[in-house]
């Protein structure tokens, strides 16, 4: 087990140095690191919502720096963890709603670039799972909304050994997009509309929470 922390590139590029000597060139490299925080955007500490973006955005383009020397002599596949979060941004998350949809979009990038090389990008698009930072998400009025305000089958938390499954099953296949659950690819051209109904959502819950609600920003 090799550790590090994705924002720091001297370290991720000793990692991947210690991937490669010890086990070989990497062939699949999954971008997964994330941490999220909750809270009005004006309340939250510039430097909490840094760290969400330096995790989760500039983290993933870290990673791929590191190892796209490898995938690219492996041909290999290099899988980049989003959300549902990059489908329609919800307020109280815009720290990580912003990182998921910067994320998505670097990954589409990166794939034009580096398929003529022979090397793979897939981006997988994960909905409520039922890690740590799930937990305690209904406590908070605005997103507990947000989750009630959705279909019944869209409500469910999946266990991170049922995500793992579709994630494997994707990474084996070299799936371009991985939709955790699977319906969620159905959810692709609706896209557009999810803003608007996300507000919806959640317009009654943020105009009647007091203000001291909102005044404390918790990390998830």
């Amino acid at each position: 087990c090799v550790e590090c922390d994705v924002t720091d590139r001297t370290a991720l590029a000793e990692a991947a140095r210690r991937v490669a000597a010890e086990l070989g060139p990497a062939d699949v490299v999954v971008a997964n690191a994330g941490i999220a925080v909750s809270g009005p955007f004006d309340r939250t500490s510039g430097e909490l919502w840094q760290r969400v973006i330096d995790v989760n955005l500039i983290g993933s383009a870290n990673t791929a720096r590191a190892f796209l020397p490898q995938l690219t002599a492996t041909r290999g596949y290099f899988l980049q963890i989003a959300s549902t979060a990059a489908f329609g941004a919800a307020p109280m998350m815009s720290a990580y709603c912003a990182s998921k949809a910067g994320a998505e979009s670097f990954a589409l990038a990166l794939r034009g670039e580096v398929e003529p090389d022979g090397v793979q990008v897939g981006i997988a698009y994960l909905h409520w799972t039922g890690t740590d930072m799930l937990t305690g998400i209904d406590d908070h009025p605005v997103l507990a909304a947000l989750r009630r305000n959705q279909p019944r089958p869209a409500r469910r938390v999946h266990s991170p050994a049922q995500v793992a499954r579709w994630l494997t099953r994707g990474i084996t296949h070299r799936t371009p997009n991985i939709y955790a659950p699977p319906w969620l690819r159905w959810c692709q051209p609706l896209r557009p509309l999810f803003p608007a109904l996300v507000a919806r959502a959640t317009r009654r819950e943020l105009r009647d929470l007091p203000r001291e609600d909102t005044s404390s920003p918790a990390e998830v």
